[in-house]
């Protein structure tokens, strides 16, 4: 054995430290602050999903990882002309934050997809996707591509959740949604 070798060697009936090796994970549900390893990933633990499916707005906390109860089970292409039968469908990024007055609906951006349940196919552009979840954090607002009914059917299932948030949101929220 060389030097090292027997430097390195454990008494009998020892066994070897192990290492602990850090891991790079996307933080969805902390509220810590990092200040070392991971610093700067993004905090999704203010953030909710709401799908719009056939004119029903309703919170899905699966389709945060692409699993919502319309995505089980869809094979998704970038491709529009693939799923020529489906029906649009959208993820409403819809963050949360507060300010001295409490709460409020800070940031929400609507995602569209297309779902055909029959053919298990559908169409959605992914790197949009995460865009828009991007652009709600950011306290931004997206919603001009939902039709007057998908609007009304977003604001009553905000206005539900909590009145009080919605209260507290901003005008320009109040807006898009009329």
């Amino acid at each position: 054995m060389s030097e090292q070798e027997q430097g390195q060697q454990q008494p009998a009936g020892e066994e070897a430290p192990k290492k602990e090796k850090k891991q790079l994970a996307l933080n969805v549900v902390s509220n810590k602050a990092h200040k070392g390893f991971g610093a700067g990933t993004i905090d999704l633990s203010q953030v909710s999903c709401v799908m719009i499916d056939n004119g029903e707005a309703y919170i899905d906390v699966g389709a945060m990882h692409a699993k919502s109860k319309i995505e089980r089970g869809i094979k998704f292409t970038p491709n529009k002309e693939d799923t020529p039968n489906g029906r649009l469908c959208y993820i409403v990024w819809v963050a949360v934050d507060r300010n001295e007055t409490g709460s409020y609906y800070a940031g929400a951006t609507a995602c569209p997809m297309l779902i055909d349940t029959e053919a298990k196919r559908g169409w959605k552009i992914l790197a949009d996707h995460v865009n828009r979840l991007d652009y709600a954090i950011k306290r931004r607002y997206m919603l001009d591509e939902l039709t007057a009914d998908e609007k009304a059917a977003l604001k009553g299932l905000l206005v539900s959740h909590n009145a009080e948030w919605w209260a507290n949101s901003p005008e320009v929220l109040k807006e898009a949604l009329a």
